[in-house]
């Protein structure tokens, strides 16, 4: 298929965002990330050079609920990775549908997974509702998780990102889930254990920049195929789409026409 060579060339470059992470990279107030405004101006010059800080908006200074500059800072970082991780999944996840399907029946009766006769928004439209509400609700439980801080006596969770805690990270299930889990979503395989903070520093950058472009890159898809001709570089890749990407229960109820 063509989406085949395209989304390899595509995976390539959100690869090379690496590039945009200096060797060398400078020592801010802290690894748990930009704290201040400062701090912010900093890694922002590293992210993109370019660039550098640049706030037409001023989100930085916009205190949404009473938030100090600090929390606000940490509030909206913590955002950009989180999406930034969940578009890097559903590039690769999209380019994935589009090539491969399950060989394992999907439900008790023995439905088998949607083919890649169908784009990725029309096998999700396939699905059966209870199979969609799976996925919402797991995904509403790891949101409601990684919400979680100490308090009352308990350990489960984590400092908050708005108060000082580290953005992107998630809590451990050890303590919290009332059943063994053997991996943590968050390193898993415990890779950045013994990794130095230079080395976290960089990943960090990284890791933000591949999300920002992986963002770009799954809206490219969608984009292109409610609207053809919209990114020309995908025409005649990616096939139209004439459901709703943004009701993702458009083809359960009635009521999003």
């Amino acid at each position: 298929m063509k989406i085949f060579s395209t989304s390899v060339l595509a995976i390539g470059a959100v690869s090379s965002v690496t590039a945009f992470a200096p060797a060398a990279v400078k020592h801010y107030s802290t690894i748990e990330l930009s704290e201040t405004k400062e701090d912010l101006r900093k890694i922002a010059t590293d992210l993109n050079p370019v660039l550098k800080y640049w706030d037409p908006l001023g989100l930085s200074t916009s205190a949404p609920w009473g938030y100090s500059d600090e929390a606000t800072i940490g509030w909206f970082r913590h955002a950009e990775i989180k999406h930034g991780r969940v578009a890097m999944a559903a590039f690769v996840g999209y380019w994935v549908q589009s090539n491969y399907h399950w060989p394992w029946s999907m439900t008790l009766e023995g439905t088998p997974f949607p083919g890649v006769d169908l784009s990725p928004p029309e096998q999700w439209d396939v699905l059966p509702f209870a199979s969609k509400l799976q996925v919402v609700l797991f995904v509403g439980f790891l949101e409601w998780y990684s919400e979680l801080t100490p308090g009352d006596g308990s350990d489960v969770g984590q400092t908050h990102y708005t108060k000082g805690g580290k953005p992107g990270k998630y809590p451990d299930f050890q303590g919290g889930i009332p059943h063994p889990v053997p991996y943590n979503l968050y390193d898993p395989f415990k890779y950045s254990e013994n990794v130095s903070e230079e080395a976290k520093a960089r990943g960090l950058l990284v890791e933000i920049n591949n999300g920002r472009l992986a963002m770009l890159g799954i809206f490219g898809f969608l984009c292109e195929q409610t609207i053809p001709g919209s990114v020309p570089a995908l025409t005649g890749v990616v096939k139209p789409y004439a459901g709703q990407v943004m009701a993702p229960f458009s083809s359960d109820f009635s009521i999003f026409g």
